[in-house]
């Protein structure tokens, strides 16, 4: 997805579980990137199928709200229709924030990308700040790495945040204007060049947060929806307690393997043992780096952190008590595959920070969710880096307006996996009730990645965008196999 910066995702690439559609984007590859041509070309896929593309680019205001604002170029890849006659095309969201809808369309949703052409274009836009999109200039991290402790962590990322914005703003970039708000007017700008009337949106995560924001702004020109792995307006925080639910459930799940259960009697009894532990007395962990190894001051914090990771998808979530149990028995050497290189964990991007920020929680759930974290499994981990830099830009909020929830009557196809650990179904409820035109479609036994666990999702997907009758349906794949030592 986008440039490596201190995020989950990073932890997963680094443990061989990159999330599909989240891939991270090298400088180098950045730099190739940084000034393509528009066009036909050919564009390969990571399973080194090929096929006809076009390359384009429209331009916008960096921030609409300040007059004079320099304008920025945003590109895409269109996938163009096989139909005769093709419905509006379809628009990618990629998740993140901070996702390349180009190189989301490389990975296991290409077959998916390929097959929606039967009904319409369908585009891969790079959001804002990504990819074809980038407008944000790579910087040297000036704070010196930190503990992975809950204060050390929460002090850097502020203090380095702090920094690069001011560094950014003389560098000439708006980055007021990288929330989504500007980002779901960029949508309809797309909507224009591409001179039509209507767009359909197909969108993930915090792909969905800005389909939402599109609805709310922009509710004419959206034919159709299909989202997965719902992220409300007031939902970037999500609660801890419904974290703690999840767990529950996966909890419950392990029980169901009498080995499983005999080696680890309480799942979440056991996370929160090692957590304390580890947080009181931090221990040093050698970790990989561009010349040898660097040692990390790794807390509880820092667990609890690749926990946050580790539980989206079920292949990284069955790894996590195997990893438990060798951290009981103060096993640490089980970290080290599981974090890239510090110079890239500790790297801040621009984009998805300032988008994290501008949506904002509300002060009634943050509340909560400070209330919630003291006693959660994973406490305010699961959240890094929000709320923890609430405040260290002042003005960035875009405010309760954006955050209050709509009804939506747009015909709406929205999708869920049980297993989901970055969107518990708890929270994506509260998404759903707010369309009046759905159908749902439930993955039993798949996670944040649900678009790509059953085959049975695309043929919903194409059938949705063609306009034809699909019917709530729940489907099936089997339970994870836990690893115990």
């Amino acid at each position: 997805m986008k440039h490596t910066s201190l995020n989950r995702r990073s932890i997963l690439a680094a443990a061989g579980l990159s999330l599909p559609g989240l891939a991270l984007l090298s400088r180098a590859a950045r730099a190739q990137e940084a000034q393509p041509e528009a066009g036909p070309f050919r564009f390969k896929a990571g399973n080194g199928e090929e096929v006809d593309a076009e390359r384009g680019f429209f331009e916008v205001p960096e921030d609409r709200r300040i007059p004079g604002s320099r304008r920025i170029r945003l590109g895409y890849v269109r996938f163009v229709s096989t139909a005769r006659n093709p419905g509006p095309p379809i628009i990618y969201l990629a998740g993140g924030p901070g996702g390349s809808g180009p190189r989301t369309a490389m990975g296991p949703r290409f077959p998916i990308f390929m097959a929606l052409r039967a009904v319409g274009d369908v585009i891969a836009l790079d959001q804002r700040g990504v990819g074809l999109s980038s407008t944000i200039p790579d910087r040297p991290t000036t704070t010196p790495l930190p503990a992975m402790t809950h204060a050390g962590m929460t002090a850097w990322y502020r203090e380095e945040m702090q920094k690069a914005w001011i560094d950014w703003t003389r560098a000439g970039i708006a980055m007021s204007g990288y929330n989504t708000e500007q980002n779901a007017d960029d949508i309809e700008d797309l909507r224009r060049h591409l001179g039509v009337d209507k767009v359909n949106l197909w969108g993930i995560s915090y792909g969905t947060h800005l389909a939402l924001s599109v609805l709310k702004r922009h509710p004419n020109s959206i034919g159709r929806v299909a989202l997965a792995s719902l992220e409300g307006q007031d939902q970037t925080i999500k609660r801890p307690a419904h974290i703690d639910m999840f767990l529950d459930r996966v909890d419950q799940l392990m029980g169901a393997d009498p080995a499983v259960r005999a080696a680890i009697p309480d799942m979440p009894a056991l996370m929160r043992r090692v957590h304390e532990r580890y947080e009181a007395n931090p221990v040093t962990v050698a970790l990989a780096a561009e010349n040898g190894t660097v040692d990390m001051q790794m807390g509880g914090f820092g667990i609890q952190y690749m926990a946050s990771a580790m539980v989206a998808n079920p292949p990284s979530l069955s790894m996590l008590p195997k990893i438990y149990q060798a951290l009981d028995a103060g096993k640490t050497d089980v970290l080290a595959p599981l974090f890239p290189p510090p110079h890239r964990f500790f790297n801040l991007g621009g984009m998805s920070e300032a988008m994290d920020m501008a949506s904002g929680i509300s002060p009634e759930r943050l509340a909560l969710v400070t209330r919630e974290a003291k006693t959660a499994v994973l406490g305010d981990a699961f959240n890094m880096p929000m709320p923890h830099l609430l405040g260290a830009i002042p003005g960035v909020d875009l405010g309760e307006d954006f955050r209050a929830p709509i009804r939506i009557e747009t015909p709406a196809l929205l999708i869920a996996g049980s297993l989901d650990g970055r969107t518990p179904l708890e929270e994506q409820a509260e998404v759903i009730a707010q369309f009046r035109n759905k159908t749902q479609v439930l993955v039993e036994n798949a996670g944040h990645n649900v678009f790509e666990a059953h085959p049975e999702v695309q043929t919903l997907l194409v059938s949705f965008f063609g306009e034809e009758a699909v019917n709530d349906t729940r489907l099936h794949l089997p339970a994870p196999d836990f690893a115990v030592a």
